[in-house]
């Protein structure tokens, strides 16, 4: 039976951010459906508040998906505040999961939050990542911070890309400060629905998240962990490939 993927993105990111993923993931898995989806403030919803709370995020992307005329159980690909919100979907419909791969993601409940924001990261992101108006700029000091494996002048190029995609859907100064309170206050569960095959993924060179945030959830639920030693925070990004490995071999593994 073919299944559907819905991919979530992170905190400001919008579905563009993904880039040539989903893509990579829909012809590794030509029978299969690859969904990707914004979050509101974000993308397409760029003018619509962000909720503080993650609960309100999952019931506008189980909305979104049923205006599409899809419905579950879905396999959720998640990174950072996607991954919390897969994390409450989990909590809230579990019927509707399949499988969940959390990628960089954090609660509060398993880390402090120097650990969950790394503090080196503090004056550039407030200042280059969401004060600055000069878009170049902002985006090129996000993707300095989040990918590992790539060089700069390959950086700065995708920064004039994502520069542009802010000047079309910008996402702002409010939304930017509401989706990082919703991050801030996420508490997960002690637990996850059994029923529901879960994967935790974590770029072993993340300089945002500390990549303990993922071990002690995987610890803590007693979940595989996957890790890409050099990649950073923006693995789609970074090790795409051995990304949609990881998850077919995850499904895979799940289905035995």
């Amino acid at each position: 039976m073919a299944r559907t993927w819905v991919l979530l993105r992170g905190l400001v990111r919008e579905q563009k951010h993904w880039e040539d993923f989903p893509a990579k993931m829909q012809a590794a898995l030509p029978n299969d459906r690859v969904i990707t989806l914004d979050l509101p403030g974000n993308g397409i919803f760029y003018d619509q508040p962000s909720p503080t709370r993650i609960g309100a995020m999952v019931i506008h992307a189980r909305e979104q998906l049923k205006e599409q005329g899809l419905q579950g159980p879905y396999h959720l690909v998640a990174l950072s505040l996607g991954g919390m919100t897969a994390v409450q979907w989990l909590s809230q419909a579990p019927k509707e999961v399949a499988f969940a791969a959390l990628i960089n993601t954090s609660s509060s409940r398993f880390n402090p939050f120097w650990q969950r924001l790394r503090p080196a990261n503090y004056l550039r992101l407030i200042r280059d990542g969401i004060l600055n108006r000069d878009r170049v700029r902002k985006e090129q000091a996000i993707l300095e911070i989040t990918s590992n494996l790539h060089d700069r002048a390959f950086l700065h190029q995708l920064a004039e890309k994502w520069a542009e995609y802010a000047r079309l859907q910008p996402v702002s100064i409010t939304n930017s400060l509401r989706q990082l309170v919703a991050a801030m206050r996420f508490r997960a569960p002690s637990s996850l629905p059994s029923s529901v095959p879960t994967i935790i993924i974590s770029g072993g060179g993340d300089r945002l998240v500390n990549p303990v945030c993922s071990r002690r959830m995987a610890e803590a639920w007693q979940l595989p962990l996957k890790v890409q030693p050099q990649a950073g925070h923006d693995l789609p990004l970074d090790a795409p490939q051995w990304l949609i490995n990881t998850l077919i071999e995850g499904v895979t593994e799940s289905a035995i």
